[in-house]
């Protein structure tokens, strides 16, 4: 499966914004974004203003590179969520939310997404006592998505886990249990549930059209 393999904090920059591509780095003093305050490339004495559909896609650009995804999986949450009952821009951000290797990250286990993703191609993650190493896997209510025994005093978890409480980061939806290395899904994610500040509905706009 394709994946980017470039620097992450360059798709920071691009967008202008912290992506936490790389965890808990992206708040410290050594975030590229804070020492280089434009975007990569050649220096421009003048940017041109974006158009509306600039606009539209630089808003899906920060999604999908937040969640960590190319363009086909994006596009292929997209037609799920039009699919589904309710509002697609909110049925769209709640799928994003439940690839388990988003869920790991939520849990506190990783300390970033992609280090989420790399626990799930490990195979480290079992969800409700299986293996499971793909990290698009759907998760659903009631599902227990739990750290392999053999891994569970790893020391860059135990790192994270740390983080994690110290900050109180995990959402209402999930139920973690820290000294067992497992969290439930209560129920699913909604947009009130994500505190990044995206513009959804330009996507359901730029994928309309």
């Amino acid at each position: 499966m394709a994946k980017y393999t470039g620097p992450s904090c360059k798709l920071c920059r691009r967008e202008m914004v912290p992506l936490f591509l790389k965890g808990q780095r992206c708040l410290t003093d050594k975030c590229a974004l804070k020492k280089r305050k434009y975007p990569p490339g050649p220096p421009r004495k003048r940017r041109s203003k974006l158009t509306d559909y600039g606009v539209q896609m630089r808003e899906k650009q920060k999604i999908k590179r937040m969640y960590g995804m190319m363009e086909g999986q994006f596009r292929r949450v997209f037609e799920d969520a039009s699919r589904a009952k309710g509002v697609t821009s909110a049925q769209m951000m709640s799928l994003l939310e439940r690839r388990l290797d988003n869920v790991v990250y939520r849990m506190g286990f990783a300390s970033s997404r992609m280090q989420a993703r790399q626990f799930v191609q490990h195979r480290h993650i079992t969800v409700n006592g299986r293996i499971v190493d793909i990290p698009s896997y759907r998760i659903r209510v009631n599902d227990v998505v739990e750290a392999r025994d053999n891994f569970k005093a790893n020391p860059i978890m135990e790192e994270s886990i740390k983080l994690s409480k110290a900050v109180s980061s995990v959402p209402g939806w999930i139920e973690v249990d820290y000294e067992s290395k497992k969290g439930k899904i209560v129920r699913l994610p909604e947009r009130s549930d994500i505190t990044a500040t995206f513009n959804e509905q330009l996507v359901v706009e730029l994928y309309s059209k």
